[in-house]
């Protein structure tokens, strides 16, 4: 330990601080001047030797004397490192011409310590135990100190263990590896003068055999030689294994002779290697040639010889053995295995299969064996052995009794199984029935084609039968027969006969399919008259049947709108075949049914029409509404109507939908119109459409200031050209340029200037003339930009004052009540000051005098019972009057905050009917019911439900932005929340001064929304602040006019918070909806099920119930924990009306 001494001549000594120039060394220093060692590890004499640094000694303030000394501190050395070995392992060689005392291989290692713990040792620990090497312990020197006795063709190895140790008082050591070698003569030679070894023909790279030898390879390297036969093989001179270098073939040589050399330059040895190559199945069997086809009588006897094949194989032993299989044949020849002999199996005939193809295989006994095919086709030969068969053995056919002679009748056929002339077929016809003198039919005896040998006459015989007989080529000849059977047909020569020309109906569009029309009578004259007759009609809605009754198709419909009428044309046919035919045309009108709805055509974009004052007598045309009916006459007729906002708007029979009520834009600004088109048909049918209309602006409103009387005070001393003294503000319920808004002075002021388009008063005038307190009174007038421009206008009052004068202790007061706390109940109290005890404060209520008093100690009191549902949010002035000659007044803005107490929601009616048309679809709204909760931000707690359920009608809840969704705004800010949350007050004095409004900050949250207690402490780069802003008259502004405001005034409102959090702060504002809880709820009764065109009227009564769960404010009621329900019920009437009764 050093301690550096300090002295001061002054009373009392040093009384300072001491510290290091630079504080990086790894020192402390305690006030009495002592130096320490931070960590002892941090400390390396190998690494730094010694630190060199100041001491500097500071007094303590006011003093600002300091004096500096200079101090080095040199690190000793402690055996802190092992030797280090420069290689981790040696190696030395001895030769055949050793001698004592030669070094063989010298060892070194270093030591990073310095004196004695750097001095280094050697020492040999094991290894040596024949003693044939010594080794120095300064230098590391392994020196020989024995002959070795060395051996012909052998290496032989010594390992030393060396370890290396420093000469520390507590040493260290390291070890270290010596491989020593002592090398014999080198003489190679083989073990053997002859090897031998096996190969298999047709392998590569083959290992054969392994030769061994004995030599010191590779301290003195060996050449491994091939001196014969080296294109077919080769030696690994590392593995020593002999290989073939090429495929050897059993075939062309079974046997080679290898001579093999070994030397070293200087000696050499030869050994010779035997190779025997084994024979491999390497070769498939050949078939020697025979004929590709043999012929053969089906009559050839079973178990003679057919062919016969032979194959021969160029290998050796079994691998040269074949035997013979056979594929195909049908089962009907055998092979021998041996001989190859084919011989026939079972018989033969031709006219099943004429035939054969076989595959012939021969395969050797080789492992695996291989095999050859070959092909042999087998023809049989025909013996007339089949008689001719007819085709038919009944021949029939119908002749006209006018056919002329030669006339084909019919064609007899058939055929013989047999091949050549065996199965060449005459034809003959042996009898006839009746018989005639001459033959009245002839028959050709190679076609058999029968033809007409003499006229026919259906009086005499109305059939003949003809006995045919069918003979073959062969020898003896074969025969067959058939029987021929001729009808004659009487000639039809009168067409039928319809009993009209045209026949003309009407029927309805709807008619059912399968229903019956007309039927066509036809008469025929011929013999049978019409009874074979049929009808041809080409359609495809209507058919006929074998009868003439027309009827509609079962699966066919009738559309008027798609074809009102049909012309049809029917064929009458006497006979099926080469009938006589006549014709007849069917008329068929479709008459319409009132089956198609109306359909709106498109409507134009956008509708909209001006607000303004409308009635029945001078109503105003919003839009023409067009339709079309498919159907005609009264069907096709319509009506319009309106089915909503019926009070409204109006829609004439030729679709003009007019207006005939008051249309107010700033009230409403849309309407879904629902316009309904009822046909004149029976039944009526309709359709409906909704029609949004938009409500266009008119200049109707004029501009409103936010305060009747705007206020300031200043101190002329303190007042600076340019300085903002008031913002005035005034908004427009019109839209658009109505609603533009230009500020202007009634007179112009030398002292002041009016920013035309912002409001902000400025200061012209540095005030050097004002000697006393002065009052300005000046007129601000607000206009709007409509055509016919409106205005508004206010008082400004502006007090520059010479003197101090009172003030309040705050700029602004934040208190909170209960609403529904008895009368007198006290709020808060303020406080003002003169700075004189002699003078006195009495207090004033300058706004909402009728809901608070304030007494003379400034006690704030609620007259009257409050309710947070009117009024949440009570922004009051108190002024402030001295006792002075004349009086100093001051103003204060009081934040009064109306907490909430749980109360029942209701609903806003206490009954609710509604229509709707029976053609309603699925899940069409039926009425909307909607309750609210007095409770403020809680109507988004309510649940609806249905008392008693029903399976027609669902309840479906629908999202809306409650009333301050749209009003409270959100910034967000660089700082920690519980910075922010310290600085609330501040915070809302700073965006008023900004803003020229009172704000109310509701919330400050974290990043992500979540919500941080008061006294939570846990820090964030950035801050959520959600809050409201409300104009002198206590009126909440809407967050979009808030966001604007912040944009135009976003420097003043950065300088105002620089104040607060220093220069680095920045703003940003955010997206309020998803910080803000601020939705209500409203529910939507629909149809759950679609209605039947059946229901006449029916009624349905449903009581509705709302419970609502009230989840208090976490910040402010933390203490309670359950939730409350409370419910109400109200009754719901639904009428589902058909329209067209």
């Amino acid at each position: 330990m050093l301690q550096t001494i300090v002295t001061d001549l002054d009373l009392g000594g040093f009384v300072g601080t001491l510290r290091f120039i630079p504080d990086s060394v790894p020192f402390s220093i305690n006030p009495d001047g002592s130096i320490l060692v931070k960590h002892p590890e941090d400390l390396d004499r190998e690494t730094t030797a010694s630190f060199s640094f100041q001491v500097e000694a500071q007094e303590n303030p006011p003093s600002t004397n300091k004096e500096t000394a200079d101090v080095t501190i040199i690190l000793l050395d402690q055996n802190d490192n092992s030797p280090q070995f420069t290689d981790s392992e040696y190696e030395g060689k001895v030769y055949a011409d050793q001698t004592v005392g030669m070094e063989v291989v010298k060892v070194e290692a270093t030591d990073l310590d310095e004196g004695p713990n750097a001095e280094i040792s050697y020492f040999i620990e094991f290894g040596n135990e024949k003693g044939f090497f010594g080794l120095n312990e300064k230098d590391g020197a392994i020196t020989q100190v024995q002959v070795i006795p060395l051996v012909e063709n052998e290496i032989l190895e010594f390992a030393l263990y060396i370890t290396a140790r420093d000469g520390g008082a507590r040493s260290w050591s390291t070890p270290a590896m010596v491989h020593i070698q002592a090398l014999g003569e080198s003489n190679p030679q083989f073990l053997h003068k002859t090897y031998q070894g096996q190969v298999e023909e047709n392998q590569e790279d083959a290992e054969i055999v392994k030769v061994n030898f004995l030599s010191i390879d590779p301290i003195v390297p060996v050449n491994l030689t091939v001196e014969t036969e080296g294109d077919k093989f080769a030696i690994n001179k590392d593995t020593r294994v002999l290989y073939t270098k090429v495929k050897l073939d059993y075939e062309e040589k079974s046997s080679h002779t290898v001579l093999l050399s070994i030397s070293d330059g200087t000696n050499r040895d030869e050994a010779s290697v035997l190779v025997e190559v084994l024979d491999v199945n390497d070769n498939s069997p050949e078939f020697e040639d025979h004929p590709p086809t043999v012929s053969i009588s089906e009559n050839h006897i079973v178990g003679e010889d057919v062919a016969s094949v032979k194959a021969t194989d160029a290998d050796a032993g079994f691998n040269a053995e074949v035997v013979y299989t056979l594929l195909g044949g049908a089962g009907r020849f055998n092979i021998d295995q041996e001989t190859g002999v084919i011989t026939l199996a079972a018989s033969l005939d031709r006219e099943a299969q004429d035939e054969y193809h076989l595959v012939i295989t021969v395969q050797d006994q080789g492992r695996p064996s291989l095999s050859t095919t070959t092909d042999l086709g087998i023809t049989v030969t025909d013996i007339n052995d089949n008689s001719p068969i007819f085709s038919k053995q009944q021949y029939e056919t119908t002749m006209f009794e006018d056919a002329d002679v030669g006339a084909d009748v019919v064609v007899v056929m058939a055929t013989d199984k047999d091949d050549g002339v065996n199965a060449v077929v005459s034809f003959h016809i042996v009898n006839q029935q009746p018989s005639s003198d001459t033959p009245v039919f002839n028959i050709d005896s190679d076609s058999g084609s029968v033809t007409l040998a003499g006229k026919l006459d259906y009086s005499k015989a109305k059939r003949y039968t003809l006995d045919v007989e069918g003979r073959d080529g062969g020898s003896p000849s074969l025969t067959g027969s058939a029987v021929v059977i001729v009808w004659v047909e009487d000639v039809n020569d009168k067409p039928p006969v319809f009993s009209k020309d045209e026949y003309a109906m009407s029927v309805y569009e709807n008619l059912a399919g399968g229903t019956a029309l007309v039927s066509l009578e036809v008469t025929d004259e011929d013999k049978d008259g019409f009874s074979k007759g049929h009808f041809i009609m080409d359609s495809d809605i209507f058919v006929i049947n074998s009868q003439g009754l027309i009827s509609l198709g079962r699966d066919a419909t009738l559309d008027r709108e798609t074809n009102d009428h049909y012309t049809l044309e029917v064929v009458a046919v006497d006979q099926p075949v080469d009938g006589l035919r006549s014709t007849a045309q069917v008329i068929i009108t479709v008459l319409d049914i009132n089956n198609n709805n109306p359909q709106f055509l498109p409507l134009p974009e956008p509708i909209e029409i001006q607000e303004g004052e409308y009635t029945q007598s001078s109503p105003g045309e919003v839009c023409k509404i067009s339709a079309t009916d498919a159907d005609i006459g009264d069907n096709g007729l319509f009506s319009f109507s309106t089915s909503s906002y019926s009070k409204y708007f109006i829609c004439s029979d030729d679709g003009t939908l007019q207006a005939i009520s008051e249309l107010d834009r700033e009230m409403h600004d849309v309407y879904d119109v629902v316009i309904t088109a009822v046909d004149h048909g029976i039944p009526q049918l309709n359709n409906m459409t909704t029609v949004r209309v938009s409500i266009t602006d008119v200049n109707d409103n004029a501009p409103v200031f936010s305060s009747e009387t705007y206020s300031r005070s200043i101190l002329v001393r303190d007042a600076k050209v340019g300085e903002l003294l008031l913002t005035v503000s005034a908004t427009d319920k019109d839209a658009g340029d109505n609603a533009l808004i230009t500020y202007s002075f009634s007179e112009v002021s030398s002292i002041v200037a009016l920013d035309a388009e912002t409001g902000d008063i400025t200061l012209t005038s540095d005030l050097s003339e004002v000697t006393e307190d002065t009052l300005l009174t000046l007129s601000v007038i607000a206009t709007d930009h409509g055509a016919t421009p409106l205005s508004d206008e206010a008082e400004i009052l502006i007090h520059f004052k010479i003197a101090e004068s009172v003030y309040f202790e705050s700029s602004s007061y934040n208190f909170m009540i209960k609403e529904n706390e008895p009368e007198e109940t006290i709020v808060g109290t303020v406080k003002a000051l003169t700075g004189s005890p002699l003078v006195t404060v009495n207090y004033n209520m300058k706004s909402h005098e009728d809901v608070f008093s304030v007494d003379a100690e400034g006690t704030i009191k609620a007259l009257k019972l409050l309710d947070k549902e009117d009024v949440e949010w009570y922004i009051l002035t108190v002024e402030a009057i001295d006792s002075r000659t004349p009086p100093n007044t001051a103003e204060t803005t009081v934040s009064v905050e109306v907490e909430n107490v749980n109360e029942a929601p209701v609903f806003d009616a206490e009954k609710y009917t509604a229509s709707i048309f029976n053609i309603a679809p699925y899940k069409f709204p039926i009425v909307k019911v909607q309750a609210s909760d007095p409770d403020v931000d809680e109507s988004l707690e309510l649940q609806y439900s249905l008392v008693k359920p029903t399976t027609v009608l669902d309840i479906e809840v629908h999202m809306k932005e409650s009333r301050y969704g749209n009003s409270v705004t959100v910034i967000s800010i660089n700082q920690p929340v519980y910075k922010v949350e310290k600085m609330i007050p501040e915070i809302e004095d700073s965006m008023k001064t900004a803003f020229g409004w009172t704000v109310k900050i509701l919330s400050v949250t974290a990043d992500g929304g979540n919500k941080i207690r008061i006294n939570s402490r846990k820090s964030t780069d950035k801050t959520y602040i959600s809050f409201i802003a409300m104009d002198s008259s206590g009126s909440i502004i809407e967050a979009d006019e808030v966001k604007e405001k912040i944009y135009t005034e976003h420097h003043v409102l950065a300088s105002e918070l620089e104040k607060i959090f220093g220069t680095e702060v920045k703003i940003q504002v955010e997206d309020s909806s998803g910080n803000f809880e601020g939705f209500s709820e409203e529910v939507v009764i629909t149809l759950a099920v679609l209605l039947s065109l059946t229901i006449l009227a029916a009624g349905v009564q449903l009581t509705v119930c709302i419970i609502k769960k009230n989840f208090y404010n976490k910040q402010k009621k933390m203490e309670r924990e359950k939730s409350d329900k409370l419910s109400i019920e109200m009754p719901v009437n639904f009428w589902f009306d058909r329209m067209d009764e």
